[in-house]
């Protein structure tokens, strides 16, 4: 058998088994995709797709139709979690940061168009890209990739070829040709945690705008991890100018624990729960501290 049959071959394999954990979402506004979450019910999909609605229609992939109910939504990463109440669903596994790379390939499933069962095949173009999403707020960290997504993909999972769930097909570029945006697994992972949770992602916020960083490797030695997230700008009267932070600082841990990314600093600060938070700096040369007490919204 030629490399190019095994592939292939595997390929098909591959989609048997990942396509019962792919379903539609349906109703009046639309439709869109979704992948299960839980063994239990609970499924996975955009934010956007479920917008306007708390009642929804199910169809999963041996034809079931079945009452769906929107337990949480966050338009900060465009992510839902819906409720449908079947108890043997089929569960995709949600892949590590660590295991998302540039240059893998990659498959997209869902319900392009209407088009049931669609798959598309392409490889992981650009990590940590910045979109405009809805009411011009930014989602950060997404996945770029040629396989194609199209309206009806929305939330349906992009699948490495072990059947892990990479990230969660979110946009288009609607001009473009062989563009597309996923949310990264790592940041659906938590996001999905505490919808299931709460019904929400309770945020806190410092006042800051900020970018991830790359160091250059004698940095790196210096702070003891590879990145971390620099501050742009600083808003007034908000937590972050009030604990001593400045434009041009480098956040690379709170409370101790490292902040590689925008997404690890927003999820550290939905998970932990000390007011007073420690955050380390890379700041005019040198590692220095400082305490800071996040607001529970955006300073205005």
């Amino acid at each position: 058998m030629s490399p190019l049959e095994l592939f292939s071959d595997e390929l098909e394999t591959l989609v048997e088994r990942v396509a019962p954990g792919v379903v539609a979402i349906e109703h009046r506004r639309g439709h869109g995709t979704a992948l299960t979450l839980t063994s239990d019910g609970y499924v996975l999909t955009n934010a956007h797709v479920v917008d306007g609605t708390t009642r929804l229609r199910v169809r999963f992939h041996d034809g079931q139709h079945v009452d769906g109910e929107v337990i949480g939504r966050d338009t900060a990463t465009d992510l839902a979690v819906v409720r449908t109440g079947r108890s043997d669903s089929t569960v995709l596994t949600l892949a590590s940061g660590a295991q998302v790379k540039v240059g893998q390939v990659v498959l997209a499933l869902g319900h392009p168009f209407g088009f049931e069962r669609s798959v598309s095949l392409g490889v992981v173009s650009a990590m940590e890209r910045r979109l405009p999403g809805k009411d011009g707020a930014m989602l950060d960290g997404l996945i770029q990739t040629d396989a194609a997504i199209n309206p009806g993909n929305s939330g349906g999972p992009l699948l490495n070829v072990r059947g892990q769930v990479v990230g969660i097909n979110t946009a288009m570029l609607p001009f473009a040709q062989g563009i597309g945006f996923a949310v990264p697994s790592s940041t659906a992972s938590w996001v999905s945690a505490l919808l299931l949770r709460h019904g929400e992602v309770r945020r806190r916020f410092l006042g800051i705008a900020a970018k991830n960083e790359t160091f250059a490797t004698e940095v790196a030695s210096k702070v003891g991890q590879p990145k971390g997230v620099r501050i742009v700008e600083i808003g007034r009267n908000t937590p972050a100018s009030d604990g001593g932070l400045e434009s041009n600082d480098v956040l690379l841990r709170l409370n101790g624990a490292s902040v590689a990314s925008i997404d690890d600093l927003q999820r550290l600060l939905a998970l932990d729960s000390e007011q007073v938070v420690d955050l380390t700096l890379w700041k005019r040369e040198a590692v220095v501290h400082r305490q800071v007490k996040p607001s529970a919204r955006r300073a205005a």
